[in-house]
């Protein structure tokens, strides 16, 4: 896995990358109430916003950490936003994203690196 500074996380599946939010993420932003997710088709750009997230603490976005084709959503996330915060490392993924570039996935950092981040 390989995480950004704005607490995303990336998970490289058979060419596929899944992005969600890490723990201390949903931490921060408390219990969220609503998502709204990507088309399924949408090409993106590196540093698009393309998720929104509404928490009763707050509202954030979430950027696309690749250029490249949304290719899946986790849908069961407009139903069950509250998922993010039972399980953001696992389940309640966001997207899957085709990467254009893959070699952009070696600018973030390993799980210690984050670690130090957050400490």
């Amino acid at each position: 896995m390989k995480f950004t500074e704005e607490h995303e996380w990336l998970r490289e599946e058979d060419g596929v990358i899944v992005v969600g939010i890490t723990e201390h993420a949903s931490t921060q932003l408390g219990d969220i109430v609503f998502i709204e997710l990507p088309e399924e088709g949408t090409t993106v750009s590196k540093d698009d916003e393309i998720v929104v997230i509404e928490s009763v603490k707050a509202a954030s976005d979430i950027l696309s950490p690749l250029d490249g084709e949304i290719v899946e959503v986790n849908e069961m996330l407009a139903d069950e936003p509250s998922k993010v915060n039972d399980d953001p490392m696992g389940d309640a993924w966001f997207f899957k994203i085709k990467p254009s570039d893959p070699s952009q996935m070696d600018e973030y950092m390993t799980e210690d690196a984050y670690n130090k981040l957050i400490g």
